[in-house]
């Protein structure tokens, strides 16, 4: 097992509290919407994404001997319940919640990508691919009308402005 160091503890624990928040995010959203609707498929896509990109961190969390956030508790149901109001709200509503999600997740990862460089290989590799596919996300999500979402300035703010808080907040807790 190799021991990651501080900075590199801190980005594993804060990313791997972020992939579980996703995947609650989109369990609450199947869980208000079911399979019947038709933006179902993509948002079970996006969440087969999320859970793989979460076990990724799971394990380097065991190998690395990184200690998880102890806000878990609070992101499953924090996560699930922003899922579950924005699907309740409609499907663009949950559509800008993932464009909301995915844009501060795109620039928490451009920004560890720069500060890794070459210094961490595995951990560097895996950020930037996870980031395509967070960007894939947010495209889909764009796409599929979410700035057409009732009341979208104030409820893409609100919810970046939480990204935010829970990142800063999972670097350290």
């Amino acid at each position: 097992m190799m021991k990651a160091d501080r900075k590199t503890a801190s980005m594993i624990r804060v990313d791997q509290a972020g992939e579980y928040g996703a995947t609650r995010i989109y369990a609450g959203q199947l869980a208000v919407m079911g399979d019947r609707h038709p933006m179902a498929r993509e948002i079970a896509h996006m969440a087969e994404q999320e859970e793989r990109h979460r076990a990724f961190f799971d394990g380097l969390i065991a190998r690395r001997g990184v200690r998880p956030t102890a806000l878990q508790p609070l992101w499953n149901v924090a996560g699930f319940a922003l899922g579950a109001a924005t699907a309740a709200m409609g499907p663009r509503a949950a559509m800008a919640c993932t464009a909301a999600v995915e844009t501060e997740i795109d620039r928490h990862y451009r920004e560890q990508i720069a500060e890794l460089g070459d210094s961490d290989p595995e951990l560097g590799d895996a950020v930037a691919e996870f980031r395509a596919e967070e960007l894939e996300h947010r495209d889909a999500a764009l796409a599929a009308g979410a700035e057409s979402a009732p009341g979208y300035p104030l409820l893409s703010f609100a919810i970046r402005a939480g990204c935010r808080a829970a990142i800063a907040l999972a670097k350290r807790i």
